[in-house]
């Protein structure tokens, strides 16, 4: 039992199961940035609303803690995985899989990784950490209560077209990086057996494709109408 928990495999399934609780988490935040699409004043208040909610719920800041420590523990996992795969001339990230592993993105998860992780440090140096910390503007409700003005902070980033161009690259990167990873993360768990293969190589394109498609629409459509 003990060498199990030291074992390569132990460490594959860590990977897999933060792996597939970020993907969970992706969908909740999805579901709160659709809120960029409602226009005028009212998209603006309910989009701040959920920011502050996002920021000041407990259970949420519990929810928050699990969700660093899953990026943490997944990235330090595949680093280490990447490195003794490259060690010992080994299949990275999952166990072999034969076809899976002839697409671009299984040979190139590493590099996705790299560009996920640059695009994490950003991303929250732009959002999270000026929600928190920054000097942000605030907006007036018509109770009287002040909240802060995130959604201005939002669209003033994708007015950028730099910003948006990068954006939407690592959206590119994050759906190639799910297609090889959520498909893999079933494989490790012993989730897909042949029986389930087909609805779960759908569920994993939809996952790939859909969810970072959306993302990527945020940008491009506040970028395109403001």
């Amino acid at each position: 039992m003990k060498t199990y928990f030291t074992s390569t495999i132990f460490r594959k399934v860590l990977a897999a199961l933060s792996g597939l609780f970020l993907v969970v988490f992706l969908f909740g935040h999805l579901v709160g940035n659709l809120q960029l699409f409602i226009p005028g004043v009212n998209g603006q208040t309910q989009f701040n609303q959920y920011a502050q909610f996002m920021t000041m719920n407990p259970l949420v800041k519990i929810l928050s803690v699990l969700t660093y420590s899953s990026i943490i523990l997944h990235i330090s996992i595949t680093i280490f995985l990447a490195i003794k795969s490259n060690n010992t001339r080994s299949v990275q990230y999952e166990v072999s899989s034969g076809n899976i592993n002839s697409t671009w993105s299984s040979r190139n998860m590493t590099l996705l990784g790299v560009i996920l992780m640059f695009f994490i440090i950003v991303h929250m140096k732009s959002f999270w950490y000026e929600m928190h910390f920054g000097e942000i503007p605030y907006q007036n409700l018509h109770d009287g209560e002040k909240i802060k003005d995130l959604h201005t902070i939002v669209i003033a980033a994708f007015k950028n077209p730099y910003y948006t161009f990068f954006y939407v690259f690592s959206m590119v990167a994050l759906a190639m990086h799910l297609h090889h990873g959520v498909e893999s993360a079933f494989h490790t768990t012993g989730v897909r057996v042949r029986q389930y293969e087909k609805p779960l190589k759908y569920l994993t394109n939809g996952v790939a494709i859909i969810v970072p498609a959306i993302f990527a629409s945020i940008p491009i459509y506040i970028f395109i109408t403001r």
